[in-house]
């Protein structure tokens, strides 16, 4: 299968989010048509060859919608990530006349931040492959031994086939569902996940920046109300002072999250 879609550039999280977004729901649909074509070809042919046929590129476009996820979850960890990190870490500067440069601190932190982001996108895109190919089981399970028996009974071939397709779109690919009953659209999941490890990405430069220089403490920069370790946490984040270690364990509290760090070298301890 052929995409159109441009190299991914780094810049703005919000346009790379929707961009990765927009790309994996394609692949989506791309998939979720393919389902469509089985059906009709169940209500439109009722042959099991044909049905068969369909089913086979069903298959294909699971295997092309995994392939897809992975080119974008890579150019994403390989081009969006590092542009962010280094952001975050210029913009952390204590002393404007030491430039930043790719130390091997700065180094390791993006590779583990890049392979931390590239399994996270593959385990979300395995569940909705997981979806996708137990439907593909269950109707090529369906096909071939309902299909030939469509015309057998009181009832007309074309009744049969109506419902036959009826059955098996009630397990349609409009949302992926996950093991845990969530219901979750894939150009959800794919926003919300690009702009957590944007925002991860960003902050862990601006954190490590501020222990190459010494500073222990940082002023923390989030959405008014919004709690430390949950949005709705009673300990609230903006404004606050935290320790670098503190912050690094907390980057973000919820999916979309704004925050962001402050170096303060003039703070040395909480009062």
């Amino acid at each position: 299968m052929t995409y159109e879609w441009p190299p991914l550039t780094p810049g703005d999280p919000d346009e790379v989010a929707r961009r990765v977004a927009a790309v994996l729901q394609d692949a989506w649909q791309r998939l979720a048509d393919a389902q469509e074509r089985v059906l009709l070809s169940i209500t439109a042919r009722w042959r099991l060859p044909y049905v068969l046929e369909t089913l086979e590129e069903f298959k294909e476009s699971i295997a092309d919608f995994a392939t897809r996820v992975d080119e974008e979850a890579r150019a994403f960890v390989q081009r969006q990530l590092p542009h962010l990190y280094e952001q975050g870490a210029r913009a952390a500067a204590v002393d404007p006349g030491r430039p930043f440069g790719w130390t091997a601190m700065h180094t390791e932190a993006l590779q583990s931040l890049a392979a931390d982001s590239y399994g996270d996108f593959l385990r979300r895109s395995q569940e909705a492959e997981r979806m996708a190919s137990q439907w593909y089981r269950t109707a090529r399970a369906v096909a071939r031994r309902e299909v030939p028996l469509l015309a057998a009974g009181n009832r007309t071939a074309v009744q049969s086939a109506r419902e036959l397709a009826k059955r098996l779109e009630g397990q349609g690919l409009t949302h992926v569902v996950y093991r845990n009953g969530a219901r979750v659209p894939v150009r959800a999941w794919a926003e919300a996940a690009t702009l957590a490890k944007s925002a991860v990405a960003y902050n862990a430069g601006t954190l490590n920046r501020a222990r190459e220089a010494g500073v222990s403490h940082v002023e923390v920069f989030d959405s008014v109300g919004c709690g430390w370790t949950r949005h709705n946490d009673p300990d609230v984040a903006a404004g606050s002072i935290r320790t670098v270690e503190e912050a690094a364990q907390w980057p973000i509290s919820h999916p979309r999250c704004r925050r962001a760090f402050g170096p303060r070298p003039d703070v040395t301890e909480l009062l």
